[in-house]
This record gives C-alpha cells, structure tokens and sequence, in this order.
C-alpha cells in the first residue's frame, strides 16, 4: 500500500514539501547566520541583497534569518495541534460509535457543545491569562477546541463498520470491545484518520498566524504568522516591502498544499473507486 501512495506524483511533491518544511523547523534556527532580532542599523527595509539575502524589515532585522527560526514555532504548533485534535476525535468518535447507548449520547453532546463554541475568540480570552502563550501551549488550546468537527466524521464511520459482517463475526466468537476496536475498526479508518491529523496540522498553522496576526504571541518571538503580523504593523505592502510578508506567507501556502497533496494520495489509496479511476 506505501508503495502504491508514493506512485502517485502529487503525493510525491506533497511529501516533499511536507518533509522539506519538518527539515526547516529542525534545523532552520542552527542555519540562520544572524539572530532574527539583530538589527543592522545601515540597512534600515533593505531590500533583498548584498548581506541580507531576503532584505531587512524596517527595523533592520534581517527576514532570512526570521523565516528559518520562525519555521520552528509555527510547524510546532501545527504539529501539536494536528496530535492533540485527532487523538481526541479517536478516543471520542470511535468510542461513542462503537458503544452506542448511552454512552454515545453523552459523547455526541460534548461533541455538539464543542462545536457551539467560538474558537478564537475563547483562545484569545484564555491566553490572556497565560504567562507565555509559547507555541506548546496555543498547539494545545487550538487541538483542544478543534476536535469536534473529526469526532463527527469518526463516529460516522465507526458506525457504519460496527454493523459489518466482519464485526460481527469476530463478536459472535467471543471478542472483546476492545479487542474489535483495535483489530478491525481501527485499520479501516487509517486513511480517514490521517487525513484529519494532516488537516489539523494545517489548521494549527494557519492559525497559529491569525492568533500571531492578533498579537498573542511572547513578546520578541519569531514565527511565520508574527513576521507577517509584524508587516502588517509597519504597513509593509503600502511602502513596497514585498520581501517581508511574501516568504512567509509562500511558506505557510506551500505547507498547506503539501498537506492538500498528501490528502489526495490517501483518498486514491484508501478509496477504492478513485483507485479504478486511476487504473
């Protein structure tokens, strides 16, 4: 089945891009030759050249040198985010879809009050009573409140597997709950179960930006999302400074599509008329 996900040529460029972003968030701050907030104060919204490759923001800060470490702190926060949602859209969704009764009922009312609630504007008022709203702790409160949505799609699914002949085969001999969950619910929702954690990741990032682009960031951090924040700020578009917010906002749209890409090879993998289709 790998081998069959990597035929496909979108899944080759997305896992690229994908792998190409992980790479730059672990190795990006021991690449930038200066720190992100060093000001050269003879280069004052330089544009790209000579000793900045990317050009200086209007305080002399050189943006190179902030894409790379600011790499780390927005693919962190997806990465977080994309963990902590599915793994409660998993133990929520396949429980309730699984046990039915009244254990789905209380579930699927968490669930639908998780819905109800307005995400960005409760993380906004919860870091605000944080300390340091590091990029730990937004990947967090975004998983926290973003789980809902993919519990619903995994109770639905669940559902449907749970009255299979092959379900029920397995319970008339004797299997446990658990047991089932794990060796025949679990493996038919690999692919929809990637695909969610693949979208949180992605929702984390564009997220962590607009809570940047709001200013809860640690004062002094660097991230994707605060640079382009930052831009906005300072009016970087009306004064022509393209070289501030275009690379990280191209950073953050290249990561998206690599997880577009990746989602389409899953869906061709694991669907089987996409994969006729294909043929």
């Amino acid at each position: 089945m790998f081998k069959t996900f990597l035929d496909s040529g979108k899944v080759r460029v997305g896992l690229t891009l994908f792998v190409l972003s992980i790479l730059l968030a672990v190795f990006g701050p021991w690449l930038a030759s200066v720190s992100p907030r060093a000001i050269d104060y003879n280069a004052l919204g330089a544009a790209p050249g000579g000793a900045h490759l990317l050009g200086t923001t209007a305080a002399g800060e050189d943006v190179l040198a902030q894409l790379l470490v600011g790499a780390r702190g927005s693919v962190l926060v997806g990465l977080i985010t994309g963990l902590v949602s599915t793994g409660l859209a998993v133990v929520v969704g396949i429980t309730g879809g699984f046990s039915g009764g009244r254990t789905d009922k209380v579930l699927t009312v968490v669930t639908n009050v998780m819905l109800t609630l307005p995400g960005l504007p409760l993380i906004l008022i919860i870091a605000g009573y944080l300390p340091e709203p590091g990029p730990v702790t937004i990947g967090i409160l975004l998983g926290v409140l973003g789980w809902s949505a993919s519990a619903r799609y995994l109770r639905a699914q669940t559902m449907s597997l749970r009255n299979r002949d092959f379900v029920a085969a397995m319970r008339m001999v004797g299997e446990s709950r658990v047991r089932l969950v794990f060796s025949e619910v679990l493996p038919h929702l690999t692919g929809l179960i990637s695909a969610l954690f693949l979208a949180g990741v992605v929702g984390g990032v564009l997220g962590e930006a607009a809570l940047a682009f709001l200013g809860v960031v640690i004062p002094d951090s660097v991230s994707w999302g605060s640079m382009i924040s930052e831009s906005q700020q300072q009016s970087a578009l009306l004064r022509g400074m393209w070289w501030w917010f275009g690379p990280p906002g191209l950073c953050i749209a290249l990561l998206g599509s690599a997880i577009a890409l990746l989602n389409f090879g899953i869906d061709e993998v694991t669907n089987p008329r996409l994969r006729r289709v294909r043929a």
